[in-house]
């Protein structure tokens, strides 16, 4: 990918306009616009002051590695600005383009090449067939009915590139194919555990299912997303085969059990029929009331973080595969940064690098 066009990603992520990227430069917006067209070529010292300007290495702007032009399908409010849709996407660029870097240190590596499993993607026209479908994915992949203890990790087993992308509060998710052959999910970074793991179900639905007739994609992704994390031989172990009320600490517990919402499992109880959909609507009422529809209460559910780009990183470090500031500019950030980040979050663990 010329510089030009990196330039104009990383701009985008950015959020700058080529106005405001010249007066940080000290150039005009024209020179800007003539640099991103490669019309031109910015002096070695132009482009560290660009580089600085957005918040990037200069590596980046001179790496080599790149991935065809990203069609993300978006979870996203019909309001999201142009501005902010093509700085998620420039985040989500840049993220694989470092992680397609980073696989590249270990060509033999087959243990995360994703494959179909036989049946799928699965045609439906109804949503008990999408209950069926999430059951049959679940028996695809030795999953059984029990709770998934950590959603991200298996995709990433599977062969599905997971991202935690920055974004504004109108940007959920996105689906999309890289190369044509490798499934990615890019979901918000810092959502609660629950929501997270919903929303990465559901965008595993847009991978496993093929809608037919009138059943649109977002609904049929949706019931896959509560079929695939709670399956209704679970729920109906849980709660019963009908019920005339739910309580709310019982709800906190299956929330914690399952990871799934409170709410997420009055929707499962709906759609399964063990709670009337009047009663379920007072539910809904009660948490609009309470404020529970925007944070429910209690402890949340623990964030999921991705690990597989980290862990071929160090592996690569510990290989003497790649230096530390190579490593550095692959993980988007100082190692001094992400040390102290990964101590804190693994209770005080003395990190150390083996480069």
């Amino acid at each position: 990918m010329p510089i030009g066009e990196r330039i104009k990603i990383a701009r985008h992520a950015a959020g700058l306009s080529l106005r405001d990227l010249g007066k940080e430069v000290g150039v005009s917006a024209q020179a800007i616009s003539k640099y991103e067209r490669d019309l031109d070529m910015p002096s070695s010292g132009i482009l560290i002051k660009i580089a600085a300007a957005l918040g990037v290495r200069v590596d980046f702007l001179l790496r080599h590695t790149s991935i065809p032009e990203i069609k993300p399908i978006y979870r996203k409010r019909v309001s999201q600005s142009k501005k902010a849709e093509q700085a998620v996407i420039s985040h989500i660029q840049d993220w694989l383009e470092r992680y397609l870097i980073v696989e590249g240190f270990f060509p033999n590596d087959r243990m995360a090449e994703f494959a179909y499993p036989a049946g799928f993607p699965h045609p439906v026209a109804t949503l008990d067939q999408v209950e069926a479908a999430a059951d049959a994915l679940r028996a695809a992949w030795n999953l059984a009915d029990i709770p998934i203890e950590n959603l991200t990790e298996l995709l990433e087993d599977k062969g599905i590139k997971v991202g935690l992308i920055d974004g504004d509060d109108k940007f959920d998710a996105c689906t999309f194919w890289a190369n044509d052959v490798m499934p990615v999910i890019a979901i918000k970074r810092n959502l609660p555990g629950d929501r997270q793991r919903f929303n990465l179900a559901h965008e595993l639905g847009h991978f496993m299912l093929e809608p037919q007739g009138d059943l649109s994609d977002e609904k049929a992704a949706n019931r896959f997303a509560g079929a695939f994390l709670v399956p209704a031989s679970a729920a109906r172990y849980e709660v019963g085969n009908e019920r005339s009320n739910l309580d709310e600490f019982e709800l906190h517990l299956l929330k914690h059990k399952y990871g799934m919402s409170m709410q997420g499992w009055i929707y499962r109880a709906k759609d399964l029929e063990i709670l009337s959909e009047s009663t379920a609507n007072e539910h809904f009422k009660r948490f609009r009331v309470k404020g529970w529809h925007l944070r429910e209460p209690g402890d949340q559910v623990p964030f999921e973080q991705p690990e597989r780009m980290t862990r071929l990183i160090l592996r690569a470090l510990a290989e003497e595969l790649m230096t530390e500031s190579r490593a550095a500019e692959l993980l988007g950030q100082p190692l001094s940064h992400f040390l102290k980040q990964r101590s804190d979050q693994h209770a005080g663990f003395p990190i150390k690098l083996c480069s």
